[in-house]
């Protein structure tokens, strides 16, 4: 099957969520040009809005070598939503921003014809005049691959509000891995972003989501088939995996394969479990790896789990799991664990590997957070 084929799949599907994993270089991004492609009025103009790689690619770093950097700026090359950007205010994206909680401050720059939009942003920090603490100083500097990608998307998180672009493109959202870069808690943050769209405007627009990594893809599937909201949801969400075997992709529902993800958190707890980096944020992930568990066991609560491995309060056990799993911690709550329940996910996440005997490679001390998407080995 075609992308092209797969694109009108989608659009015709009765289903109003379409969440897609795919590896990386499966044609995520051409998917997502082939649906512009099926979805665009007879006039030819665009019936949805985009975020994607191409979106990505009109933010460039002008790091200004020539002068050592003094007036370093994130570029923003001119396109058809430049025309929108007169709308838009630091305060917008700040507001989009808080989530993430930036160390830094930013200014717009605009282009000598307001018309033209924003030309480009500095990042800086301030910095006091040692001779003078009331004089306060600019200091640009170039914010890091993670916390770019954070902005862009902010930026377009704030652009989707501007009047006479999305709401008049009103069919649907194309969001395409708006999380490369990242680590573990960012991804977090940023499929709550997404929910709260998709929360937003689901009940007039069609979303389309797809990424590469794991953790994200089982986050949000998460949220909106089995959280708090997943009755409203659930019947208006389809899981899939988009693979390519040969020449052909084929798009292939997944709701029913429990273990398609699992041995993947399973390794990224395992890491933050080896290094001492587990924060609340963890026990979603091991919340997921519990129900899949208990699903593969054909029983409907993952309490059931936490008796076979061991847990001899297991309901109280499970309601700890509920709450620490449910934490926002994407809004200024913190995402830090009390000794108690860095205890509760040890005999949890130790159980699990002793009971079922997974096997997983234990990292270097000082690796790198994991977010790519190859399986791992399991007994």
């Amino acid at each position: 099957m075609s992308h092209e084929l797969i694109a009108k799949e989608i659009e015709g599907a009765k289903e109003r969520i379409t969440l897609i994993y795919a590896f990386n270089a499966t044609g995520k991004t051409r998917l997502s040009v082939a649906y512009k492609n099926a979805t665009k009025y007879k006039s030819g103009e665009h019936a949805g809005v985009y975020y994607n790689a191409y979106s990505e690619d009109l933010f460039v770093w002008d790091n200004d070598s020539e002068n050592g950097d003094v007036n370093i700026q994130l570029d923003i090359r001119k396109s058809s939503l430049n025309r929108f950007h007169s709308s838009l205010t630091e305060d917008d994206i700040r507001d989009k921003l808080n989530r993430f909680r930036p160390d830094y401050r930013f200014d717009f720059i605009p282009h000598a014809n307001p018309e033209d939009g924003i030309k480009s942003v500095m990042f800086f920090h301030e910095v006091a005049d040692p001779t003078d603490p009331n004089k306060i100083f600019k200091v640009p500097f170039k914010i890091s691959r993670g916390e770019e990608r954070i902005f862009v998307w902010c930026f377009f998180l704030a652009l989707f509000e501007v009047e006479g672009w999305a709401d008049k493109q009103s069919s649907h959202f194309f969001i395409d891995d708006p999380v490369s870069s990242l680590d573990d808690h960012n991804i977090f943050i940023t499929a709550s972003t997404i929910y709260d769209l998709i929360e937003e405007h689901h009940e007039k627009r069609k979303f389309v989501i797809t990424t590469h990594h794991i953790g994200f893809f089982s986050i949000l599937s998460d949220m909106l088939t089995k959280g708090e909201k997943a009755s409203k949801f659930k019947k208006l969400t389809r899981v899939c995996t988009l693979s390519l075997k040969g020449n052909e992709i084929s798009l292939e529902s997944c709701q029913k394969d429990v273990f398609l993800y699992h041995l993947r958190l399973l390794q990224v707890l395992n890491q933050a479990h080896a290094t001492g980096a587990v924060k609340a944020y963890h026990f979603a992930l091991l919340r997921q790896i519990l129900e899949n568990v208990a699903s593969f066991l054909d029983v409907g609560q993952f309490g059931y789990v936490l008796k076979q491995i061991g847990i001899v309060d297991a309901d109280e056990v499970a309601a700890i799991v509920n709450t620490l799993s449910h934490k926002k911690v994407y809004y200024f709550e913190s995402d830090e664990l009390n000794a108690d329940s860095l205890k509760t996910f040890e005999k949890i996440f130790t159980g699990l590997k002793e009971k079922y005997q997974f096997v997983l490679h234990t990292p270097a001390p000082d690796a790198t957070p994991l977010v790519a998407p190859e399986p791992v080995a399991m007994a």
